[in-house]
């Protein structure tokens, strides 16, 4: 590999978000209190999906053509995603 290509993976922020999301997993599972979980893939991709388009929109000045290329989704995708979180 290339000692002058960047490795997001390596990214310090990357990690701590890895460890984020790694402890708030093993919280969850440890308050079930009985709880049978459900739908957590769903529930958790809410959760940072939202925030997510939220930033690239904003850094794009909302150019949908922008994120959607940003993020690797087709604009019609993008729009029913914006459009779930009230964002359209």
């Amino acid at each position: 590999m290339d000692d002058n290509v960047h490795n997001p993976y390596s990214d310090p922020a990357v990690v701590s978000l890895r460890e984020n999301i790694t402890e708030v997993m093993q919280h969850y599972f440890a308050n079930l209190k009985g709880e049978e979980p459900r739908h957590v893939y769903d529930f958790f991709l809410d959760e940072i999906e939202e925030p997510l388009l939220s930033v690239v929109m904003k850094c794009t000045r909302n150019n949908q053509s922008e994120v959607a290329r940003i993020l690797g989704l087709s604009r019609g995708t993008l729009r029913a995603k914006l459009k779930k979180f009230g964002m359209l």
